[in-house]
């Protein structure tokens, strides 16, 4: 079965026309925070964007309706576009102070050093991707020296890209039927809440913005200044973690913002369905919706194994401060967010044990709930393979003739499922697994051999699990093989590896590559 590229096409187009949208907002926050040299990068990269989206939406417009398989195809290949278009603000704001083109009243302010590298596209490319992905590794060695509107940018793209290109594209053209559900599902989302594909983006968009001003109300109220509530309540909830800080929350050092900014990550990794449901009143579902029950569950034990850790490796001062680190940065690690309170390595010195850092790695493997804004292989899966596992050894010791069920939450399982959803589950972590030793084979290839294994392991996992943390390894001074391959892992952990395979496949159909 071969790809119908039209249809590709013409969704491709579509969703650069919104995104370029992005762009516009931006210019807004550029010309209030008095950035008028920053106006004409956000505009240029707007018309790029539109202009491309235009021509390949007018081009195919009379293409047919998509199938799964065109749906893959254009999710894995518009979050390759938009995150690579998404770079164009940092390369064209870099370069616009560095030839300093414009008079006084453009504000135009003076070349920093994390202004400067975003010249070289690549990382510009870089810090998009991990934007659109939500996963929070950045090119920006002191995200202070920044400019407000690439601060903005940063914290925008996350925001969007918590929930996913796609919806967003689906909730403002609100064209109902089949191709938009595919669309939904191609983005590795399957839930709905109402029956309508279009009602269910709306309803998502509308939880996402309150819990969005929620947590923003919160910093404030935990003394975060608005700036830093603004942008952190949108990359928080994002599960994302991007900051305005070098040194991320830590930045405040304050105990109170540290303990305030927890739920938020919490409420990013509870699946939308489940978000819905508790609003309309039935708060039953904390501890009744399986993958919500275990996000407490793992967020808490995790927790208090981290906390021992630490204490028992005497990493911290006090039991408080050990405490508030591991609960603030396992929560961080799992709900796939990537804020950090404290340093886990420094490069080539370790800072943290392996035993520590490894533990972390974990926590960012597994993720917290599918349907919620996290990365991860997703708790879900995780539970699907230990309790699938455990139903196919005891299969064998069953009669031929035992019809046997397998109950996965509110759900029974009978046999066909089990093997059908246990299958799935596998494939997506034998692949994940795949891709994950072979970007800490080329980070080992092509970084200097002092750097621990662990930390190195660690940086690949934070890039597949769209994370965010790292352990001094990932920065501007990366040889630029290490960062295309972490573009890849983020690229494909963003999309759970299926669709990008689907996507490598076609194209290695039409390379007749298979003969």
């Amino acid at each position: 079965m071969r790809v119908r590229y039209p249809a590709v096409g013409r969704d491709l187009g579509r969703i650069l026309q919104v995104v370029s949208l992005m762009l516009l907002v931006s210019i807004l926050i550029a010309v209030a925070n008095r950035e008028f040299f920053a106006v004409p990068a956000f505009g240029i990269a707007a018309v790029v964007m539109a202009s491309l989206g235009i021509a390949l939406a007018r081009r195919y417009h009379d293409a047919g309706e998509m199938g799964k398989l065109e749906a893959m195809v254009t999710a894995a290949t518009a979050w390759g576009a938009v995150g690579a278009l998404g770079g164009l603000p940092f390369l064209l704001v870099a370069w616009t102070i560095a030839l300093d083109p414009y008079p006084a009243w453009a504000n135009t302010p003076t070349m920093t050093d994390t202004v400067a590298v975003f010249r070289h596209p690549l990382n510009g490319i870089f810090e998009s991707i991990s934007g659109f992905t939500s996963t929070g590794l950045t090119m920006a060695a002191v995200e202070e020296d920044l400019p407000r509107s690439l601060q903005w940018w940063r914290s925008f793209t996350e925001w969007i890209g918590g929930v996913g290109v796609i919806v967003l594209t689906v909730a403002i053209l609100s064209r109902p039927g089949s191709g938009s559900l595919t669309l939904f599902e191609s983005e590795a989302r399957s839930e709905k809440i109402h029956p309508s594909i279009v009602s269910t983006v709306t309803e998502i968009w509308k939880i996402y913005l309150g819990l969005t001003l929620a947590a923003i109300a919160l910093f404030l109220a935990a003394g975060m200044p608005l700036w830093g509530a603004i942008n952190h309540a949108m990359t928080a909830i994002a599960t994302g973690g991007f900051s305005i800080h070098a040194d991320s929350i830590g930045y405040y050092g304050s105990p109170l913002i540290e303990y305030a900014v927890v739920p938020v990550m919490v409420a990013g990794s509870i699946a939308f369905p489940i978000h819905y449901l508790i609003l309309k009143g039935e708060l039953r579902n904390f501890y009744a919706d399986i993958q919500t029950r275990w996000v407490f569950i793992w967020f808490a034990a995790g927790s208090v194994a981290l906390t021992a850790l630490l204490w028992f490796n005497g990493q911290y001062d006090s039991l408080e401060e050990t405490f508030r680190i591991g609960l603030f940065q396992f929560v961080s690690a799992t709900s796939n967010t990537g804020f950090g309170t404290a340093t886990i390595g420094d490069g080539t010195e370790r800072v943290w044990t392996a035993g520590a850092t490894l533990f972390i790695c974990l926590g960012m493997l597994t993720g917290a709930a599918a349907g919620s804004t996290v990365g991860g292989l997703k708790l879900i899966r995780v539970i699907t393979l230990i309790k699938g596992t455990v139903w196919q050894v005891r299969s064998v010791f069953a009669p031929e003739t035992a019809i046997r069920r397998l109950r996965l939450g509110k759900r029974t399982l009978g046999r066909d499922q089990v093997q059908r959803e246990y299958t799935e589950a596998a494939v997506v972590f034998v692949l994940w697994i795949v891709f994950l030793i072979v970007g800490v084979a080329v980070l080992l290839w092509t970084l200097s051999p002092d750097h621990p294994l662990e930390y190195v392991i660690f940086d690949v996992m934070s890039a597949q699990s769209n994370v965010g943390l790292d352990a001094g390894i990932t920065g501007p001074e990366m040889p630029d093989t290490a960062k295309v391959m972490l573009i890849f892992n983020m690229w494909i952990g963003r999309l759970e590896i299926v669709p990008v395979a689907v996507l490598l496949g076609a194209l290695f159909r039409n390379l007749d590559l298979y003969r």
